[in-house]
């Protein structure tokens, strides 16, 4: 399975970036996460059955979005803030992730 996300970059706080990631698979549900050094991999944004469901921290700021017929999933990230700093990957939701393939993510950093 190929997990390829793209789009990340080093933005001030309070602007926006728009991830993608290309898939070579379906999954029932996907779903963006990112992780940090200190911090262990987290949910993001996950879209089941057409239904988006986010983070406390990024609700309303963050807008996950996906299109079926070309395996292609997007995050769209407005009003940054720093400790979104992170890396990014997608993958499937939860209950359908290939947990042993994460991809290489994309980098995005928010600076103050």
């Amino acid at each position: 399975v190929q997990l390829q996300a793209s789009g990340g970059g080093l933005v001030q706080a309070g602007g926006s970036l728009k991830l993608s990631c290309e898939v070579s698979r379906r999954f029932d549900g996907w779903g963006w996460y990112r992780q940090t050094a200190r911090m262990e991999r987290e949910l993001v944004a996950s879209i089941t059955g057409g239904r988006p469901h986010y983070l406390d921290s990024v609700k309303g700021r963050f807008s996950i979005s996906r299109d079926r017929a070309k395996n292609m999933l997007y995050l769209e990230m407005n009003n940054l803030r720093p400790e979104d700093t992170a890396v990014y990957y997608c993958n499937g939701d939860p209950a359908s992730a290939d947990w042993s393939n994460w991809g290489q993510g994309t980098q995005v950093t928010v600076s103050s």
